[in-house]
Order: C-alpha cells, then structure tokens, then sequence
C-alpha cells in the first residue's frame, strides 16, 4: 500500500461523489461522519472557520475501501481501518505537514492511528473519552412509565431548550458555547427536539434527534437536570423520540454513551438498544511550534 492510495480533495462534493456510496453502505456505523458532512454541505465551509476542510479515500481494486474528514479546526474522523491503512495514512498526512488535535474513530482504528500518529510526529496522544455506539433492537418501553406526556418543540421553548443544550454541553465536557447569539453555528441547532412534561405541564427532560440519514436516525442529546433525574423521565422520552423515528421511516436508531458511564448505558440496553461499536477520541500534545 502507498501514501498516494489515499486520495485528498478539499471539494466535499466530489468527496461524496466519490465516496459517498461507502458511507453509505455502512450507514449506521458511519452515521457521524454522514452527519458532519452533511452539515457541512448545509452550512459552507467558511462557517466553521477559515482553513479549507479535507477530505479523503483509499481506493483499492477500483473501491472504496475506507474514508476520513477532517473539519477546519477540528480533528480527524476516519472510518474504521486496519493498522496497515491507519499508518499508510498518518504517513501521507505528516509528509504533507498537517497538525491534528485529534482523532476521533472506532477504538481499534483509533488507537492504531495515534500509534502510528505519534512514531511519525512525536505528538504524545492522551485518551479525552470513550464511547459506545448502540443500535434499537426491539423497543421496550420502561415499566413503568412517569406520569405526564410527551410534547414537540416548539419556537416557544427555545429559551428552555437552549440552557439545556448548555447544560448537556457542559455536562459531558464538549469545549462549546451555546447560548441565543451562538445557536445557529452549533451542533445542536438542526435537530428536532422532544420533552417530556409533567401532568401540570411542566418540562422535565429532553431528547434530541438529527434529521434522517441514509434511513438512520441518531438520538442526541437527551438531558435531564440533575435535580430531576431518577424518576423515570430520560427514558420516556428516549423511547418517544425512538418510537417517533421508526415511524417516519428510519431503518436504524443509533445513539451514543459515554461508555464510563453504566447509568446511561443500562438505562438504553434496557429500552432496547444494543452496543455495536466502542469509540474514542484522542488527543494530541503538540510537539512544537
């Protein structure tokens, strides 16, 4: 295998001409990627800053046989490869002089890349977090269920809606402000969103879901405060907001956990999905100016 297997582009179009149909294969597995790009398409490059994207495939008897994006100012995100595909490619990259403040991917690729990352720069990576990625099997709903009811969105909440946004931001770490003025740039901004409220009609907890990709929808973020959590209410509204995605037509339902954290991740194995894939993001100490 050779560096220049790994074609570059800056042209997320013809990147999806190109590769958009491997992505595509594997829907549910590559639903992150799929999502970013798609916002990217949306929003234009320049929304996210003023260095170009990058966008790449390797290409083997005439396939597609892996892929990778990397925002502006954001860090890797290859699809899973194997250690020969992650080195060839961390070769191509720093022969090319690019810095990377991470990777983020499948833990396996991840860390064959921040192996190889690391031999051909010098970078050191440290583990940030590791998550899980899980699919909707058979729904279940839990048992039993809080009293109240589940209720759209609407532009009536936003004030609401986005301190919880905050809120979840703030909860898991993410490096974001989301307040009114910054709303529209974040990642949150294109979802369509649940509550689940109280029989006097009082929000309780959130959940979030991306628009259909590929037949997949991704659940994210769903929140409850803290001084509210225990009593039932996240996973209403998961199974709301999952119920209301295979009713529009979703092949898959996918959504991500923490994986150090068992509350969540027995909480979403008990409404029926189940873990498909561990994923980490790892970051890297710069080694210099």
């Amino acid at each position: 295998m050779r560096t220049d297997d790994w074609r570059l582009t800056e042209d997320v179009d013809d990147f999806m001409d190109r590769a958009g149909d491997f992505l595509r294969s594997r829907p549910g597995l590559h639903i992150a990627a799929l999502t970013a790009l798609a916002r990217l398409r949306a929003r234009g490059a320049a929304s996210y800053g003023p260095e170009a994207p990058l966008f790449g495939r390797l290409e083997d008897g005439g396939g597609v046989r892996a892929a990778f994006h990397r925002l502006p100012s954001r860090g890797l995100a290859p699809t899973p490869l194997t250690e020969g595909q992650a080195d060839v490619l961390a070769a191509r990259l720093a022969d090319l002089g690019h810095r990377l403040p991470y990777v983020s991917a499948e833990a396996r690729t991840a860390a064959a890349f921040a192996e190889a990352w690391q031999r051909r720069t010098g970078a050191v990576p440290t583990t940030r977090v590791r998550m899980r990625l899980h699919r909707l099997g058979t729904l279940t709903p839990p048992r039993p269920v809080p009293a109240g009811r589940e209720r759209a969105v609407g532009e009536e909440d936003r004030e609401q809606l986005v301190r919880w946004c905050a809120e979840f931001a703030a909860d898991v770490g993410e490096d974001v402000t989301v307040d009114a003025g910054s709303w529209a740039g974040t990642r949150f901004a294109d979802k369509g969103y649940t509550f689940w409220e109280t029989p006097d009609g009082t929000p309780v907890s959130m959940a979030g879901a991306n628009p259909m990709i590929a037949g997949v929808v991704q659940v994210d973020p769903v929140y409850t405060p803290a001084r509210l959590r225990g009593r039932g209410y996240a996973g209403a509204v998961t199974i709301a907001v999952s119920r209301a995605a295979r009713a529009a037509g979703a092949e898959e339902v996918v959504l991500y956990t923490n994986a150090a954290n068992p509350t969540s991740n027995a909480l979403y194995q008990r409404l029926g999905y189940r873990p498909v894939a561990e994923w980490t993001v790892v970051d890297f100490a710069p080694t210099g100016p």
